[in-house]
């Protein structure tokens, strides 16, 4: 008989409170956990399932006091439809190729990095980021992650997508893209192609982290139709009325893994 060592118990921790970068006047607090167990790949695909996030080797919720704002997302691959919108997007980066590649930093990729947070999030902690802090969220990682670049019919790098694999799809952990071609919406054309990759995997979802309607930054994530939302711990199809405003269901965090209905 094999000799199996007992299992590690998981811990979860909440961090202080900070203010909310989301939703101004408002306190942000987390429920963190580390993912470094033998079975780390497994342990985080049930986390992303409860509406966890992967940042290095921690996973993350919010549970914010009187707020929940931030819901999970994802999208179902296989019944995604583009809206007109989303088709002229395709359109205008017809041009432009995804490739794969490993979850190693590049002086390129930084430097495009660098360039994407001035323009757009000047006034951001990760602003002021190094190449060591970006090499460090790339490559700090327990489980499956790689890169999508993007580029051009020159090889020009235009945008780059840091993104985890799932057993039951593909994270879209963060992009960042050429701030000068902000009309190519290379942030959505991302997303896009992170569909059609998933369907090509034979895999179900594309998770996009937390949709907060109240965020000019994370509202557009609603855009992608049709989407699931986790609610009380079961994920639910996105509706009309989701987007109406309002208070939004009451949304817990569950640290086991929630429902797939």
């Amino acid at each position: 008989m094999t000799y199996k060592p007992p299992r590690r118990p998981q811990f979860f921790y909440t961090t202080a409170p900070l203010p909310c970068p989301y939703v101004a006047g408002r306190i942000e607090r987390k429920v963190v956990t580390e993912i470094t167990s033998p079975d780390a790949e497994t342990l985080h695909d049930r986390l992303s399932r409860a509406g966890f996030r992967r940042s290095h080797n921690i996973a993350y919720a919010p549970v914010c006091p009187g707020c929940n704002a931030c819901v999970p997302i994802r999208i179902p691959a296989a019944t995604f439809q583009p809206d007109r919108t989303q088709r002229r997007v395709l359109r205008a980066n017809a041009s432009v190729d995804g490739f794969e590649v490993p979850a190693r930093a590049t002086p390129e990729q930084f430097q495009l990095f660098q360039r994407y947070q001035r323009a757009r999030h000047g006034d951001g902690d990760m602003a002021t980021m190094s190449l060591y802090d970006y090499r460090a969220m790339v490559e700090d990682t327990p489980i499956e992650t790689f890169v999508v670049e993007f580029r051009d019919a020159h090889d020009r790098l235009l945008g780059a997508c840091l993104t985890d694999r799932l057993g039951d799809g593909l994270s879209a952990v963060y992009s960042f893209f050429a701030p000068e071609l902000k009309r190519q919406s290379l942030g959505t054309f991302a997303i896009l192609w992170l569909i059609a990759r998933t369907r090509e995997l034979g895999l179900p979802y594309v998770y996009l982290g937390y949709w907060v309607a109240e965020s000019r930054k994370m509202a557009y994530k609603a855009s992608f139709r049709p989407s699931e939302v986790l609610v009380s711990g079961t994920w639910r199809m996105l509706t009309d009325a989701d987007l109406e405003p309002g208070v939004p269901e009451t949304r817990t965090v569950p640290l086991v893994p929630a429902s797939s209905a």
